[in-house]
């Protein structure tokens, strides 16, 4: 259900429409966070299922909200739905079958070279001690959400920067791209400074007010949270250059910069600096890869790659969020009166 609701929801945005997506994961993520306690202590007339409830609960949401999605684009008749001759559309097509494959396979390998790197670094944090491990944890999950609008801006740039492309204007990348540099600055800025001001308080919920963690982990956000920003950047750059079927670079350049500088400094300077190397990593691997990531949109070939070749541009992306192709809308072509 998890991978149906998402790829409905990325085939809307692909289309122009984010309103609809947000609405519905929304949807799931409420009945996921309502029905977690519920499911796990029996309350009411909820059986008590304990850590099986907290699975379930996320089920439920996100069976709910892809059924719900999927009953409103067929009562809207959204020209995005199957009906009728679309559902031939379900055929393999050997040639789209393989553009999937070949691009897909390395950005799928991008999160296993985060994760990898990750389960490094929580490798070495560990060997410190329970306090360090415990701050370090925390402080990763407090990651976790500042990194939540570098993510969805990078999700939107690629889909505009992806229907630009399929239309023929270039012109409008480098605005696309600037606008998302522009929005994760001021968004995951804002995140890092107020965990910056609020950092203890925060740390307080979930650690005791007398744990020395609180001390490691609020020192742990002070010297890493900052460069989230440059790497939201990185995000930005290369939600760009993938909209164009350029995703072996971005692949390169993380490994590279998590595997090879992250985790390469973390252990070569530890021996110098102590725990220290592993904080100061997290910043080392952000600017490797956002100096690397800048370098191949300014100087790489990725503007004269095709996702798909030999399809002509659908028509004019669609400046607003509700915009949907022209062909499957019923329109006729556009004149030059319009």
């Amino acid at each position: 259900m998890m991978n149906l609701l998402s790829f409905v929801m990325t085939v809307l945005r692909g289309a122009g429409d984010s309103r609809t997506p947000f609405v519905f994961m929304a949807l799931a993520v409420v009945l996921d966070v309502v029905l977690n306690p519920l499911l796990i202590r029996g309350i009411g007339p909820f059986p008590e299922l304990g850590i099986a409830g907290s699975a379930t609960s996320t089920l439920i949401g996100q069976t709910v909200s892809v059924i719900a999605i999927l009953i409103v684009l067929y009562a809207r008749k959204n020209p995005l739905r199957l009906a009728g001759s679309d559902f031939a559309l379900l055929r393999p097509d050997p040639a789209l079958l393989r553009i999937v494959v070949f691009k897909g396979i390395p950005m799928g390998l991008q999160m296993i070279v985060i994760s990898a790197a990750a389960l490094t670094v929580m490798g070495i944090v560990n060997s410190y001690g329970s306090q360090v491990a415990a701050a370090y944890g925390i402080a990763a999950q407090l990651w976790t959400y500042v990194q939540m609008p570098a993510l969805a801006i990078g999700a939107a740039v690629s889909s505009m920067a992806a229907q630009n492309v399929g239309a023929g204007r270039w012109d409008r990348i480098g605005k696309v791209a600037a606008s998302g540099v522009g929005f994760n600055l001021v968004l995951t800025g804002a995140l890092v400074a107020l965990l910056f001001l609020f950092d203890r308080p925060v740390l307080g919920l979930f650690l005791s007010g007398d744990s020395m963690a609180i001390d490691i982990a609020a020192h742990i956000n002070k010297v890493a949270s900052w460069s989230f920003i440059l790497f939201g950047i990185t995000i930005v750059l290369f939600a760009t250059v993938r909209a164009t079927g350029a995703v072996m670079p971005p692949l390169v350049i993380l490994i590279i910069s998590v595997l090879i500088v992250r985790t390469g400094f973390a252990y070569s300077m530890r021996s110098t600096i102590g725990q220290e190397a592993l904080w100061w990593s997290f910043p080392a691997g952000s600017i490797t890869s956002l100096v690397l990531a800048a370098a191949y949109y300014r100087f790489g070939r990725w503007r004269s790659m095709h996702m798909i070749e030999g399809r002509p541009a659908a028509g004019e992306p669609p400046d607003t969020g509700l915009g949907v192709p022209r062909q499957r809308a019923h329109l006729s072509p556009e004149t030059p009166n319009g």
